[in-house]
């Protein structure tokens, strides 16, 4: 789920799952989504009623009182719509198949991070899109019609040009029915490869032990995200990299993590083995210490010596956006800058790095913190302009 702040994004998950994804105490104080929210909802279909009403997230269809059959289980994550969060907006594109792009029809269409949600989803690779229309029901007929036009003036030319629009209520549950055959149509489960190691991005850490809990209750640390390839099984040794960073005298170096899978939960369930597809949550033999607030988010999972590289520059063949996306006034994109720094996102990771060097279309980068990807790994990049960072292009690594 991307789009602006305040758009819909999380009323609609909680539409769709029945979970309110803003958990943290700051979230709910503020009214906006700060860290990526995770939920699950099983599409299902009534083998009575005829398209679109029969889908449906109930066990028992609303119009004939049927029971309904599954169709799949979908993992959504609510990705925050403030321009100060834009970088924990790619790190959650970048585990997704698909995308809802939500557009208030209550508001003028784009606004500025509508824009840059839609630029992001294209650096990502992220073709497959369904845009719902939000708030359809607190405007007028005229004013939704004439909204939906401008919506399709601005997806006109983008990766998103041939994306349905949906006009909905998330807040009324109002036309969710149609939304959900959208997905089906669009953003079919891909094919992933289950015969080989297996690689995991890390998106969010916790600790899931309470406050004053026994020693001897204590659970391990659990890492969350999406299991791009491969399987794993409880009791896999694992291998997280690029790990931490380990001080000796003057010297620091990042040493790999090796941990085993205790528990693995999917679609809020208990397995012993999982594939890709999905957001999983797996339980480890790690001090809790050590995956509190996200501290692992960013880093890659799978089995020792089958992880890519860790670097700590990167070689980035880039191109620049012709405007700055994300603020209210355009903004021409100036060159880099040899010495600048510059927000980088690659996978789930986001880190800061220094350019060193500079060639036609390509530059190196020095990085604050190492980062774990292999050559083609895309790559976002972002400015800081008036104190909020901004993309400004994309690349790969070579």
């Amino acid at each position: 789920m991307v789009g602006h702040v305040d758009h819909g994004k999380t009323t609609l998950v909680n539409a769709l799952t029945g979970e309110w994804t803003d958990r943290h105490s700051e979230e709910i104080r503020r009214g906006i989504s700060i860290r990526l929210g995770y939920a699950d909802a099983t599409f299902r279909r009534c083998p009575v009623c005829a398209e679109p009403d029969c889908y449906t997230v109930e066990e028992r269809c609303k119009h004939c009182g049927s029971k309904t059959e599954e169709l799949r289980t979908v993992s959504f994550v609510d990705s925050p719509g403030h321009e100060a969060l834009m970088a924990t907006m790619l790190s959650g594109a970048a585990i997704m198949d698909g995308a809802v792009l939500l557009i208030a029809a209550t508001e003028p269409c784009p606004q500025p991070q509508t824009r840059e949600h839609l630029m992001a989803l294209s650096i990502a690779g992220i073709s497959r899109i369904v845009i719902a229309q939000n708030k359809i029901d607190l405007v007028s007929r005229a004013e939704a019609i004439e909204h939906y036009s401008q919506v399709k003036e601005f997806i006109r030319g983008t990766i998103a040009e041939k994306a349905p629009i949906i006009p909905i209520s998330a807040q009324q549950s109002v036309n969710v029915d149609v939304l959900i055959q959208s997905i089906e149509r669009t953003i079919p489960t891909p094919s992933r490869p289950a015969d080989v190691p297996p690689l995991m991005y890390i998106a969010r850490s916790f600790d899931v032990n309470k406050p004053g809990t026994p020693i001897e209750d204590l659970k391990g640390g659990v890492i969350g995200g999406s299991l791009l390839q491969g399987k794993l099984r409880v009791g896999d040794k694992l291998e997280i990299r690029p790990g931490r960073m380990v001080t000796a005298g003057s010297k620091e170096e990042w040493v790999p993590i090796e941990t085993e899978i205790t528990s693995i939960m999917a679609g809020g369930e208990p397995v012993e083995e999982v594939t890709p597809g999905g957001l999983i949550g797996v339980g480890t033999k790690l001090d809790p210490s050590m995956t509190i607030e996200d501290s692992l988010a960013g880093q890659c999972v799978g089995l020792s010596g089958s992880l890519p590289p860790t670097r700590h520059e990167l070689n980035i063949r880039f191109k620049l956006l012709e405007r700055v996306v994300g603020v209210a006034k355009e903004v021409e994109t100036t060159a880099i800058r040899i010495g600048e720094s510059l927000m980088l996102s690659v996978g789930t990771a986001i880190t800061m790095g220094e350019v060193k060097k500079m060639t036609k279309g390509s530059m190196n980068v020095k990085l604050s913190r190492p980062i774990c990807a292999n050559a083609g790994a895309r790559v976002a990049i972002a400015r800081k302009i008036s104190a909020r960072w901004h993309l400004i292009g994309a690349g790969v690594l070579v």
